[in-house]
This record gives C-alpha cells, sequence and structure tokens, in this order.
C-alpha cells in the first residue's frame, strides 16, 4: 500500500521537488525574456523632434510665411543642412533668419534670401546654371537640388576649398567648384540658362552678361558697397538684358581676382 500519492504514481523526494520548482522557474524566466520585445531599444516617440525638425520650422516660418512658394525651391530649403555649412561656433545659429560669418569677412546669406534668390532664378530640372561667389558652398547645395548642372566660382581660394570638400561629403558631386574672378565668369560651360551673384558688383558685369543664354535669367545685387544695393532680375531678351527690381538688400561687395 502506498501513501500520499495516487496509485501508478512514484514518490517525490524533498530534493527532486526542490530541483523540480527550480527548472519550471527558470524555464519561466527564459520563456518570458525570449518572447518579450520591449527589452530592445524603445521606438522614437511620435513627439520626439527628428533631426530636420529646424529647417522644417525654418522653411515653415521664415520662407513660406513670407512669400516663397515654389514647392521645389521649399523642398530643397528642408533637405539641404545648413548647419554643414557654418563654422562650429556658429552652428546653434543655423537655422536663425540671419547671416552669418564664415571667415575671411565673408557671410553665409539669411535663409530667406536664399530661397527667394533661388525662386526668381526660376530653375528648370537640365538647367545649366552659374553662381558667382560660392561662399561656404550652401547656395551650390540649394540649387544641386534642382539641377545637377550647377558651376560656382570662389575668388578666395581657401573658401573655394572648403566649399569643396563640404559639397563632396555631403554627397553634391556634380557641383564644379573653382577659384577665380567671378567678374571673368565661366566661358568654357557658357553659354547659361541661369546666373546666380550672391555678392554685389557695382554694374553688372559684362561677361557675365554674354554668357548668359538668349531667354535666361540672371538674379544679382547691384549697388555701392554695404549701402543702396538692389536685388534685380535680369533677363536676356534679343541680346539685351530686361531688368525688374526686386528689394533692397545688403550684400558683401564683389571684388577682381
Amino acid at each position: 500500500m502506498t501513501t500520499g500519492a495516487s496509485r501508478g504514481c512514484s514518490r517525490w523526494t524533498r530534493p527532486q521537488l526542490w530541483g523540480m520548482l527550480l527548472w519550471l522557474l527558470t524555464a519561466c524566466l527564459v520563456g518570458c525574456r525570449a518572447g518579450d520585445d520591449t527589452s530592445r531599444a524603445p521606438a522614437e516617440s511620435p513627439t520626439q523632434p527628428s533631426d530636420d525638425a529646424p529647417r522644417q520650422m525654418m522653411v515653415r516660418r521664415q520662407i513660406r510665411a513670407r512669400g516663397v512658394k515654389d514647392e521645389r525651391v521649399l523642398g530643397a530649403m528642408e533637405r539641404v543642412p545648413r548647419h554643414e555649412f557654418v563654422p562650429a561656433a556658429q552652428r546653434p545659429y543655423a537655422y536663425e533668419d540671419r547671416p552669418l560669418p564664415i571667415g575671411k569677412g565673408q557671410t553665409i546669406s539669411q535663409p530667406y534670401i536664399v530661397a527667394l534668390m533661388t525662386e526668381l532664378l526660376e530653375v528648370e530640372e537640365g538647367d545649366k546654371v552659374l553662381e558667382i561667389g560660392t561662399g561656404s558652398g550652401y547656395q551650390a547645395a540649394i540649387l544641386a537640388e534642382l539641377t545637377p548642372h550647377v558651376y560656382t566660382i570662389e575668388i578666395i581660394t581657401s573658401l573655394a576649398e572648403r566649399a569643396e570638400e563640404t559639397l563632396r561629403r555631403l554627397g553634391y558631386e556634380t557641383v564644379q567648384v573653382k577659384a577665380g574672378d567671378g567678374y571673368l565668369g565661366w566661358p568654357e560651360h557658357a553659354p547659361f540658362d541661369g546666373i546666380i551673384v550672391t555678392c554685389a558688383p557695382e554694374e553688372v558685369p559684362e561677361a557675365l552678361a554674354e554668357q548668359l543664354r538668349e531667354g535666361g535669367r540672371m538674379v544679382i545685387p547691384v549697388g555701392p558697397q554695404w549701402t543702396h544695393q538692389t536685388l534685380y532680375v535680369l533677363r536676356k531678351s534679343e541680346g539685351r538684358l530686361r531688368q525688374k527690381e526686386v528689394i533692397p538688400v545688403r550684400f558683401v561687395p564683389m571684388v577682381h581676382g
């Protein structure tokens, strides 16, 4: 006769019972851990801002709100990381609506002006565009979002080299950068569908007018150094430039090499 167990079942000793309990506890812990996905890093909170949130806010508040409507231009402004084109000390201010120093007495234009001038240029995909005054390379990157055929000239060699390095690092491989005198343009690649000048001559350089194709556009600030400058849109028609005033501006002066 047996006691304490049903017929046909063996009796458990105390060590066996402790061993079984330990095994069951271990199996439960392992099973729970294997099926628990929450042990991995949590997904990004829907309310957590992404890396491009400052650019989106810049476009919404500073550019779209002030009348720039071209969606291709707005999209380019959202995609290009402006903070990559300014010195480290200026990065906290990269998405504020103001120009910033980039060294050698030069500046990167405020975002609104970059967007406005780009919109005025009316760049179509496939257009060949010349920029005078590479500076940091930011305007060239914006243009490269719209067409692969971008040529840019900077008179200060060290800035040209730095801009080219930044553009290559960020993947803008098609932009061609040249250290040289912007007054001479880039005749080897003329004529251009569009020319954008990001420094102010006192009058439109003749070489640039000649290198603009018939029907092409030029966006350029013109006027004395630092004062009384006006942003113009020039269109070439029947070999002549027809101008339209846009707004008063203040740019660094355009200088000869």
